[in-house]
């Protein structure tokens, strides 16, 4: 007897017990459902929620792959046992070694991600007597994806079960949160584990081991060099490819912007989103540069190093294009209406730009930005719909006059 026939016989036999949950969940999870809408439907499609995740998932494998390249070629290049790589396609970035390092330390974390993730889940199913929503496929993901590559694991694991409850069942479970997991996740952590987040040495894997040992190991991002006023040494091609030292999955933007390309095309992310997030990034740049070429502010200001940054070189440095792409085009806690995601994008962007330049110790505020605008998303949704009737009152009032 096949496995699917007896992961059926199972639900079959559990069928009305509190176990229900969770064998329905494993089947669902490895197969497609044995119930099908025969009749009496007006749309039939071959989406669902679990085809969905999934191509969210498809988007963020490359990145995936990428990030474990880069972490074992950081490794290896802070402690001078490789060449500096050339281009995206240097010989030295794409070897077996960094291949094997960066799955070492980044395969654990998505298993633990998942495997906390996904175990709370089933209990609170089977506590409650709700089916298994697949939501959390794409959280489970994107956690391990905009972490330090040194992590603990037991921080992590912490952190997602915060995540989980505090982020998701306590609202009811999939698609009745207010605020994104896996944001919640990454602000547990960084208010949680602060040292962790922002500080200079956890971007390279083993560096803060090495730090007391060795000379010249820095895992500092180009944030962090520019919140310093520090000079950078990467150049503009190693930003947009990736090879440099950041979160797993945000530092390659030729491969997000693959993935948006390929959300969009199969209508999972929203295109006015993603391009009003980066409209707002980039006005807010230019507003800095403006204030910067004013002289307004001067050089001995702490807040000169990234007030002086191009404003256009924003959306390569940091994580603000795989906000915008991944997390801020979540469905469940972004604005729903059209103007409300013009709206819902621009101001993510233009806030993580202003916390980026205002915040030094720690410069990065995509997430803080999101988080906040989740909050503010259904306020959006609420007043441009109001909008729209007033406008349709007007129409019907010069109508009827």
């Amino acid at each position: 007897m096949s496995l699917k026939s007896n992961l059926h016989n199972l639900k079959e036999k559990y069928k009305g017990t509190k176990m229900a949950p969770a064998f329905n969940a494993l089947h669902t999870f490895l197969y497609l459902p044995n119930e099908i809408t025969h009749n009496g439907t007006h749309i039939k499609a071959a989406d669902d929620l679990k085809r969905t995740m999934n191509t969210v998932i498809m988007a963020m494998v490359p990145c995936l792959i990428f990030g474990m390249f880069n972490a074992g070629y950081q490794h290896h290049l802070a402690l001078g046992t490789i060449e500096s790589a050339q281009g995206f396609l240097g010989a030295s970035f794409w070897t077996w070694s960094n291949l094997v390092i960066g799955m070492w330390k980044v395969l654990p974390l998505v298993v633990v991600s998942y495997g906390v993730g996904l175990a709370i889940e089933f209990l609170f199913a089977v506590i409650k007597g709700h089916e298994v929503e697949e939501g959390y496929l794409v959280t489970g993901m994107l956690v391990p994806l905009i972490v330090p590559v040194d992590l603990p694991l037991w921080m992590l694991a912490v952190a997602v079960a915060f995540g989980v409850v505090i982020g998701k069942e306590v609202f009811g479970g999939t698609g009745m949160n207010i605020l994104n997991p896996a944001l919640t996740i990454r602000a547990f952590l960084f208010f949680a584990y602060p040292t962790w987040m922002s500080g200079d040495k956890v971007w390279v894997h083993g560096a803060v081991e090495r730090a007391g040992t060795a000379d010249a190991i820095s895992g500092e991002t180009i944030l962090g060099s520019y919140a310093q006023s520090q000079e950078v040494v990467y150049s503009y091609a190693d930003m947009f490819f990736g090879i440099i030292p950041g979160s797993i999955g945000e530092t390659s933007k030729l491969l997000i912007i693959l993935g948006a390309l390929f959300l969009i095309f199969t209508k999972i992310g929203s295109w006015r989103i993603i391009v009003s997030t980066l409209i707002g990034a980039l006005a807010m740049g230019l507003i800095f540069n403006g204030v910067v070429d004013a002289g307004w502010i001067t050089s001995s200001s702490k807040f000169f190093g990234l007030m002086s940054v191009p404003f256009w070189q924003h959306l390569i440095i940091g994580s603000i294009l795989f906000g915008a792409v991944f997390m801020a085009t979540d469905p469940v806690t972004a604005a729903q209406t059209n103007k409300g995601k013009w709206i819902y994008g621009f101001l993510i962007g233009f806030i993580s730009i202003m916390i980026r330049v205002f915040n030094p110790a720690y410069p990065e505020g995509v997430f803080l930005a999101i988080l906040l605008m989740n909050v503010f998303a259904p306020t959006i949704d609420h007043y441009v719909i109001q909008g729209n009737v007033k406008k349709r009152m007007k129409r019907l009032k010069v109508k009827t006059a």
